[in-house]
C-alpha cells in the first residue's frame, strides 16, 4: 500500500485531499498544528496516522520525517491568510514562513525517502500564484512562490526520480471562505466570474491532487494545475 504524507491535512483542502487518498487506497499520514484539530481528525479517521506539526521548526520538521519509513507521495497544504494584517511586516513574515518556507522545509526532509520509491509532490499554489490579491500581499507573495518553488525543484530532482507539481485552488468551500459564502455582497461577484457559477469543493483538488501522484502522471512534473472553475482564465 502506497504511503501518502498531507502536510495540513486535518482541515479545509488538505482534508479533502487525504479522503481522496484514502479512498483510493493510499494509507494516509495527516499533519495539522494544532492539538484541537489533529486530536478531532483523528477521532473521525481511525485508520489514518495523526502527528501535530508546526511547518515553521525545521528540527521538527526534520525529526517528523525522520520517523517515516516509506514514502510514496508528499502533499503540502499548510497555509494561512490574514488578510490586511499581512501589510504589518512581523505578519508578513509568518506568512510567508508559513505558506512558502515551510514548504521548502517539508520538501527537502522529504526528498530521500522520495527518491527510495519514485514517489511524487503536489504542492498548493494559488489563483493569486497568477494575479495579485490587494488585501493579501504576504498570501499573493507567498503562493507566487510557491508556483515557481514547485519549478525549480521538479527541475532540480528530475533524475532522482521525484516528480513535484502544485494545484492551484480558486474559490473552495472551506472554513477559511466561510465569511464570503455568507456575505452576497461579496459571494455574488465571485460566482459571477467564475464561469462554472459555483464554489469549488476539497474533493475536486483532492481528485487532482491523487492523480499527480499516481503512476497515470508518471510524464507530468513542473506544473502548476489551476482548480478554480474559470476563474483565472477571465
Amino acid at each position: 500500500m502506497k504511503h501518502a504524507v498531507v502536510i495540513g491535512g486535518t482541515r479545509g483542502i488538505g482534508a479533502g485531499i487525504a479522503d481522496t487518498l484514502r479512498n483510493k487506497g493510499w494509507r494516509v499520514t495527516a499533519s495539522g498544528v494544532g492539538s484541537e484539530e489533529v486530536s478531532e481528525y483523528a477521532a473521525q479517521h481511525p485508520d489514518d496516522t495523526c502527528a501535530q506539526l508546526d511547518v515553521r521548526d525545521t528540527q521538527a520538521v526534520t525529526e517528523f520525517f525522520a520517523g517515516i519509513e516509506r514514502l510514496d507521495g508528499l502533499v503540502n497544504c499548510a497555509g494561512i491568510l490574514v488578510r490586511e494584517a499581512e501589510y504589518e511586516i512581523e505578519t508578513f513574515e509568518t506568512v510567508v514562513d508559513i505558506n512558502l518556507t515551510g514548504t521548502m522545509r517539508c520538501c527537502l526532509a522529504a526528498q530521500p525517502l522520495l527518491a527510495s520509491t519514485g514517489g511524487a509532490i503536489v504542492n498548493t499554489a494559488s489563483m493569486l500564484s497568477y494575479f495579485g490579491g490587494p488585501l493579501v500581499p504576504a498570501y499573493s507573495a507567498s503562493k507566487g512562490g510557491v508556483a515557481q518553488l514547485t519549478k525549480a525543484l521538479a527541475g532540480k530532482w528530475a533524475a532522482d526520480g521525484v516528480r513535484v507539481n502544485a494545484v492551484a485552488p480558486g474559490w473552495i468551500e472551506t472554513e477559511m471562505t466561510e465569511a464570503l459564502r455568507a456575505d452576497p455582497a461579496r459571494n455574488q461577484p465571485i460566482l459571477s466570474r467564475t464561469p462554472l457559477d459555483r464554489w469549488g469543493k476539497p474533493a475536486e483538488v483532492g481528485a487532482l491532487a491523487a492523480w499527480l501522484l499516481s503512476d497515470e502522471a508518471a510524464f507530468v512534473t513542473g506544473s502548476v494545475y489551476p482548480v478554480d472553475g474559470g476563474y483565472s482564465a477571465m
